[in-house]
């Protein structure tokens, strides 16, 4: 064989190899998924209950247009449920995925992000149910009373309504545990997030604007938490490229005396 079919043949069995290794996690991740949704059914109807119980649903009358709404929401409810339930595995699929290509310290490193996904998922579910989803909810009912509209609300469209803003709002809350995340696999760095800063911020109110009503305060009660979350990002990659500097300059400095001594 010549050296370039070697080379090649090199080449193409580490891809395959990583092809399967990330087929076997999403095989994992598919299964969590699945063993959520079950156990997200049992627990549907209570939390759909809590909710009822709470405001604004338990001040308006909610409708059905559909014989399907019932059975969606279920599977919102449950699909919800499966997926907070989930992201503590799904973050540990994705850290063993890149394990192989990690050093034993930064394989601890990375590690311990792991159990606080749910915890920052959890703050932005908190935060964007008792802070984006009222306003989102008040101001549209303002419009619809100041258009004279006869207030006629489907079920599935107010959970809909709200699972539109809880979901995208509670995934950005993870945004500190990816930028530290990649930073501890050196994909990123806090030099190169600072540089990014005009464009995030842009990204940043531009989300701000897209979930939440078209009214100035609610764009900014949205944008300056996720701002705030860059920021808050940006100084822990900080303190994680920091310690990987050190750890590579004592690395450097026990590999230099052991060539000294030999």
């Amino acid at each position: 064989m010549s050296r370039k079919a070697l080379l090649r043949e090199e080449g193409l069995m580490p891809l395959l190899e990583h092809l399967g290794e990330l087929r076997k996690r999403l095989v994992y991740v598919l299964i969590i998924l699945v063993l959520g949704l079950v156990v997200g059914l049992v627990f549907a109807q209570p939390v759909y209950d809590f909710l009822m119980s709470q405001k604004p649903a338990n001040t308006i009358s909610l409708h059905t247009f559909s014989l399907w709404d019932g059975i969606g929401m279920y599977m919102k409810f449950a699909f919800v449920i499966a997926l907070i339930l989930a992201l503590p595995m799904i973050a540990f699929q994705l850290w063993a995925f890149v394990k192989p290509a990690l050093r034993k310290n930064e394989q601890r490193s990375t590690l311990k992000y792991v159990p606080f996904a749910l915890l920052m998922f959890l703050i932005g579910l908190a935060f964007s149910y008792f802070v984006v989803f009222p306003l989102a909810f008040n101001f549209t009912r303002t419009v619809a009373q100041h258009l004279n509209l006869e207030e006629t609300y489907g079920i599935a469209q107010y959970f809909t309504f709200m699972f539109n803003l809880l979901i995208p709002i509670s995934l950005l809350f993870e945004l500190p545990l990816v930028i530290m995340f990649l930073t501890a696999i050196r994909l990123v760095n806090p030099k190169r997030l600072r540089k990014m800063r005009r464009f995030a911020y842009f990204v940043m109110v531009f989300i701000g604007v897209v979930i939440t009503p078209p009214d100035f305060i609610s764009d900014i009660l949205v944008a300056i938490p996720l701002i705030i979350l860059y920021e808050i990002s940006v100084f822990l990659s900080g303190t994680v490229h920091k310690k990987q500097l050190a750890a590579d300059a004592k690395w450097e400095s026990e590999f230099d005396d052991s060539l000294h001594k030999a």
